[in-house]
């Protein structure tokens, strides 16, 4: 055989493999080499598995019920280097029903992953398509899948998240290690829409906390992605629920929001931050229009007039107000529709926010006036993944990639995640 096992025990498995050496080119002999290899792991898994096995035949207690053992079941694991058949120990209530497996249980296993499988398969399948998934592990680990059961593997894990999320369970996510103490929370949400089966267009939400140090530094931040929802209850729940573990942890540092000019936005961040920063560069945006309104035929002006007027905006205080006046009486040399719209649309813009616009006072305390961070979310969360070229969505599967997505673009989480559930934190589902 090409790959065997020489002794097994409690203390360490020792396999022996065989790498037949055949005419070809070096990838084939490499392609023959992880063959082995897949042989060597599908052995040395199961062996693994054996450890997880009771030591005797003696009832256990698992969710506060005493099941007894009824026997040994055959069962077929999914791992990393194949298909692998293992007779586990299968235990019953009193009132009889369904079984379960303490290894199963104690090993982690998703439905019949082992962790390793399910980590890596959902991983990749919130980073492109099942045909992808299935591709790549064909092409480079030498494993057929079926679509449906990348699907299938990858919700088992969403739920787990969803488990791990749930308020009535107490977990909380640990942050990295930060190079410097946290001096200001950046809080800011944002939209973005995709496509559902049903519903057509909907927006999809997306929320950051950013730890900044006192410098202005981004030391890291906390990504939250949420599936079109009428009314954004569960995305809101969500955001709320990691500003409060974070002002548990950070009860002194400044909490600000920084968000572009959408009025339920706000409705939402001023209940949670002291500070708020209406993001800079949409008002840059609406002055760009004023300025081609005021300098229509002469570039060289317009762009003299907007950086003169930037300039006062981020630096002068009162800037916002200065800029509002002056544009609400300036004269349009030229009353098209479309430069008086332009006019118009500024005006309103700055009318409704100049208050969020102290850009002097947060660029000297070191605070973010702009929320390319969340607008950043908004296409690593949601477009680069859930809105390719044909792409339609029911909600729910959109909701278990964007909980992937957000833990795994949250520094440190996805591994926490696989810690909690390995350490036997997971809900048994019976």
């Amino acid at each position: 055989m090409p790959a065997s096992i020489v002794s097994s025990n409690r203390e360490k498995i020792v396999l022996q493999i065989e790498i037949p050496i055949e005419a070809g080119n070096m990838l084939d002999l490499e392609n023959s080499l992880q063959k082995t290899l897949n042989d060597a792991g599908q052995l040395g898994t199961q062996e693994l598995l054996g450890l997880f096995e009771p030591a005797n035949k003696e009832p256990i207690v698992v969710n506060k019920q005493k099941w007894s053992y009824k026997g040994k079941v055959l069962k077929h694991y999914e791992s990393m280097y194949g298909k692998i058949p293992f007779k586990r120990s299968v235990y019953q209530g009193v009132r009889g029903g369904v079984t379960l497996s303490p290894l199963d249980i104690d090993a982690g296993i998703v439905g019949s992953a082992t962790p390793k499988f399910a980590k890596s398969l959902a991983w990749k399948y919130s980073q492109m398509p099942a045909p992808a998934v299935k591709e790549d592990f064909e092409a480079n680990h030498q494993r057929t899948l079926s679509n449906s059961y990348i699907k299938h593997l990858s919700d088992r894990v969403g739920a787990l998240i969803e488990e791990h999320s749930d308020a009535d369970h107490d977990y909380d996510y640990d942050l990295p290690q930060l190079d410097k103490p946290v001096s200001t929370v950046a809080i800011g949400l944002d939209g973005t829409c995709m496509l559902l089966c049903e519903e057509g267009w909907r927006e999809a939400m997306c929320g950051t906390l950013s730890l900044y140090s006192a410098d202005g530094d981004r030391l890291h931040t906390i990504y939250i992605g949420s599936a079109p929802e009428y009314g954004k209850e569960s995305f809101l729940t969500k955001l709320n629920d990691e500003i409060t573990a974070l002002k548990q942890k950070y009860p002194q540092v400044t909490y600000i929001g920084v968000a572009d000019g959408a009025k339920e936005n706000w409705r939402f961040l001023k209940q949670h931050t002291s500070g708020q920063i209406l993001d800079f560069y949409h008002a840059s945006e609406y002055l760009g229009g004023v300025a081609e309104a005021l300098f229509p035929t002469s570039k060289a002006k317009r762009k003299l007039w907007l950086e003169d007027r930037l300039h006062c905006l981020k630096h002068k205080r009162g800037g916002a107000k200065k800029i509002l006046h002056e544009i609400e009486s300036a004269e349009l040399p030229k009353k098209t529709t479309a430069l008086i719209e332009k006019r118009y649309k500024a005006v309103t813009y700055f009318t409704n926010n100049h208050q969020l616009m102290n850009y002097h006072q947060a660029i000297k305390r070191h605070w973010p006036i702009g929320s390319g961070v969340t607008e950043a979310a908004c296409k690593t969360l949601v477009k680069q993944r859930l809105c390719s070229s044909g792409m339609r969505w029911k909600a729910t599967g959109a909701e278990v990639l964007l909980n992937t997505r957000s833990l795994i673009q949250s520094k440190g989480r996805w591994e926490q995640l696989w810690t909690n559930i390995l350490s036997g934190k997971q809900k048994v589902d019976l």
